[in-house]
């Protein structure tokens, strides 16, 4: 998998690049994914959500959490704790705000972290869960294991994001919307010039599908799945340690 990276020219690494990217656009974050996906992520959010009811998981470590979207659906289930991390103290800025106005400080603790060096003892977690995070990852399967060595035996980890639709037709359209429509309405919003363009290329090149579950494999997850959402353009993966 090519590494792609906000800005090419820098010469900081990816995961120095992405935080500052997300510092930056942070206050118009929540804004722009309201509008540029629809509304559709909240339903993809709600299956998420579904899984950890299923689940009945209690104590869930949310990586990659932005502004904490996904915590705050999980915060719906009862009797759960969540702790989400991120390396962009600017979306966790955005996210706390959001926390206290819904009263849910009890419930939710967001905190810096690096998904690649997670500071938590080994088997801490019920669930481990992950929305648009993973392309992020500066190294994908140290984040991955990183990730399975905190999850506690049987535990399961979710993992929300984009893929490639497959169908001729929706997949042109989707094209054409991702590559033209969406960086440059993010662009105009954010005012960050590479943030937007960025979203589509880590899209083209993350494994998606069968190939990123390989790797959830290779990093020893079981009962691993894929299951596409909304004609492909996301996925929801699981694997269970």
């Amino acid at each position: 998998m090519a590494q792609v990276v906000p800005d090419s020219l820098s010469l900081k690494n990816k995961k120095s690049q992405v935080g500052e990217m997300f510092d930056d656009i942070s206050p118009r974050y929540d804004l722009l994914n309201r509008v540029l996906s629809m509304g559709i992520d909240r339903g993809w959010r709600k299956k998420v959500v579904s899984i950890l009811r299923r689940e009945n998981s209690k104590t869930i470590l949310d990586v990659a959490t932005g502004t904490g979207d996904l915590a705050i659906a999980i915060a719906k289930l009862p009797d759960v704790k969540i702790t989400g991390v991120d390396i962009s103290e600017g979306m966790l800025t955005v996210g706390r705000k959001k926390i206290e106005n819904k009263n849910l400080q009890k419930i939710i603790t967001l905190s810096w972290g690096d998904s690649e060096n997670l500071d938590f003892a080994d088997n801490s977690f019920d669930a481990i869960t992950v929305a648009f995070g993973v392309r992020n990852f500066e190294n994908l399967e140290k984040g991955l294991a990183e990730m399975y060595r905190v999850l506690k035996p049987d535990g399961i980890a979710i993992v929300l994001e984009f893929s490639q639709p497959q169908n001729f037709i929706f997949k042109n359209i989707y094209y054409l919307y991702f590559n033209f429509v969406l960086p440059n309405i993010g662009k105009l919003v954010s005012k960050n010039i590479n943030a937007y363009s960025y979203l589509p290329k880590s899209v083209k090149e993350f494994p998606f599908g069968e190939k990123f579950v390989g790797i959830l494999n290779k990093q020893n997850f079981k009962e691993t799945s894929c299951t596409p959402l909304t004609f492909g353009i996301c996925s929801i993966y699981t694997g269970r340690k």
